[in-house]
Formats: structure tokens, sequence, C-alpha cells
């Protein structure tokens, strides 16, 4: 039992590691983006629902930015593995505790599968908006980056929800101890 924490802990602190140094990449990644055009840098053009608007974000981003988008959209398959392991380890954490005697519904185990859908949902994201940024203006591009995106956006939510009110309801069964 004993190891079985340890090696527990220790991924988790792994995971955290890996998961803040990922940010900070993606971050400085990010500062290159953010134009008038793209206000929230690679969130702006995920979102860009509209191919006229990727191609005004694109046209206003001189070569290192697109270098910086290019790498974004490059690193984000390794950051998508690492976001999804972690906040589904959260979750496994959390079911472990609230679903002591089992988890007979399968809710815990759904919400366990959350991060790697929207991880998913990101690659195909990230495909189309590596062909917009290759200069495929079509509008299905745009429109699929906008609805994978706002789809995975959604789902994490889900799961980062499910998280944090499971947090605040371990909280209230260890205060009832």
């Amino acid at each position: 039992m004993f190891k079985k924490e340890k090696y527990s802990n220790s991924l988790f602190r792994i995971l955290l590691v890996l998961l803040l140094i990922s940010i900070a990449v993606m971050r400085y990644f990010d500062s290159f983006l953010i134009t008038e055009k793209s206000p929230n840098g690679i969130v702006s053009f995920e979102l860009a629902k509209e191919s006229y608007m990727a191609n005004e974000m694109t046209l206003a981003w001189d070569t290192t930015a697109k270098i910086a988008a290019g790498l974004s959209m490059g690193f984000d398959f390794l950051f998508l593995i690492i976001y999804a392991s972690f906040i589904s380890f959260l979750i496994l954490k959390i079911n472990k505790y609230l679903f002591l005697n089992g988890d007979k519904s399968g809710l815990g185990k759904v919400f366990l599968a959350l991060p790697f859908l929207a991880a998913f949902f990101d690659i195909i994201e990230n495909i189309a908006l590596i062909k917009l940024l290759l200069g495929d203006m079509q509008q299905k591009w745009s429109l699929i980056a906008y609805y994978f995106a706002v789809t995975k956006f959604g789902i994490l939510l889900i799961a980062i929800a499910y998280i944090l009110i499971g947090v605040v309801v371990l909280g209230f069964k260890r205060l009832k101890k």
C-alpha cells in the first residue's frame, strides 16, 4: 500500500512539473502571436470561425510569429498528452476517495475519459489549424478548428468542474469526521 501511494505522489509531481513547463513553453510561443487581429494569441486563431479572420491573423503575423505558431501547434501534440494525463490523474484520485466502495454507476469512469476525449478533439483542431497556417484558407478548416476547439474547451471545463466539485465534497466529508 505504501509503495502504491509513494508511486502515486511521484507521478503527480512529475505530471505537475511537465504541465507547468509545457504551459510556460506554450505561453512563450503565444507571446509572438498577440496582435490587434489576434489579441488572445493562438486562442484567437483557434476560435476564428471564419476563414477570412484566420487569414487576417496569419497576414498580421511576421515570419517569427508564423514559426512560433507552427512550433506551438507541433508542441501542442505533446502538451495535449500531458494535460490529459494530469487532469485524468486528478479525476482518478477524486474517484478513489469519492467512491470508496466502487463506482456502481460508471460515472467516475466517464469523467476519467473526458480529458482524453478533449485531447482527441485537440488533435483534429490542430490539423485544421496547421492547414490554415500553411495557407489553405478553405472555410471548412476554420469551421473544423472552431467547433473542435469549442468542444474541447467545453469538455475540459466539465472535467475541471468535476475535480473542483469533488474537492469540495471531499472537504465536507472530512469536516464531518
